[in-house]
């Protein structure tokens, strides 16, 4: 943890002639962009893998009529056919669980006092008026909504409403141009309905996070959040 505080800490001060005060905030979104390249090619296998497992919807209800009676066998029915099309379910989630552990460093080094027996200097830090290392909750108990630091949320949660608007249309889109192909007598797959409802919805979450989490890690899903957006409109076009 400390060697990551560091190395945090001496970004900040490289970036501080260009961004000053801000400098710290500006070396997590420049993490976090770095973090976001060296996943990208990940991205893109999982972009494979979504438009491959969309060409196998097909193949996939026609195992589904074949073992309907089955679910053993329409499980290694279905292994068979990721293989032999080399695509795996899992490839979309690899992306995601990557970043993981980024945000959990952001988390922790930026919810503790000490880091490595040491006052943690970051905690200094500030986006404008708000603290890297406080909350929305902090954020309303010092000025309210229209404090220094609760405007500096206030436009981290226009920002996030904004790109998740912008990913429910567009997952609206592609869940129109590509349907669940029905199991039999028009049917869909148990369960699709609920999540096909629920999914363009999913970016919106994000709103829970930036409120709940310090403002540095909020800072990270924002820019990977907004990463993200531009990455699928490339990827899934």
């Amino acid at each position: 943890m400390s060697v990551f505080a560091d190395l945090v800490q001496h970004l900040a001060d490289l970036l501080h002639p260009l961004f000053g005060a801000t400098a710290a905030a500006a070396a997590i979104v420049l993490f976090t962009a770095f973090v976001r390249l060296l996943v990208h090619p990940l991205s893109r296998a999982a972009a494979r893998g979504q438009k491959a497992r969309i060409r196998l919807q097909p193949k996939i209800a026609e195992l589904r009529r074949k073992h309907k009676d089955s679910p053993d066998k329409l499980q290694k029915a279905v292994m068979e056919l990721h293989a032999e099309e080399k695509v795996s379910p899992l490839s979309g989630c690899l992306p995601g669980l990557l970043q993981m552990p980024a945000f959990f460093l952001l988390y922790h080094l930026f919810s503790n006092t000490t880091i490595g027996g040491r006052t943690n200097a970051l905690l200094s830090h500030q986006l404008f008026a708000a603290p890297l290392g406080g909350r929305w909750a902090d954020a309303l108990g010092d000025g309210g909504v229209f404090g220094g630091a609760g405007l500096v949320y206030v436009c981290l949660f226009v920002f996030v409403i904004v790109v998740a608007t912008f990913n429910y249309r567009r997952t609206k889109r592609m869940m129109a141009a590509n349907p669940v192909v029905p199991v039999t007598d028009g049917q869909p797959v148990p369960g699709t309905a609920a999540v096909s409802r629920l999914m363009p919805y999913m970016s919106f979450f994000t709103l829970f996070t930036v409120a709940v989490v310090p403002l540095a890690a909020a800072l990270y899903v924002v820019t990977s959040s907004t990463w993200a957006a531009v990455e699928r409109a490339v990827l899934y076009r």
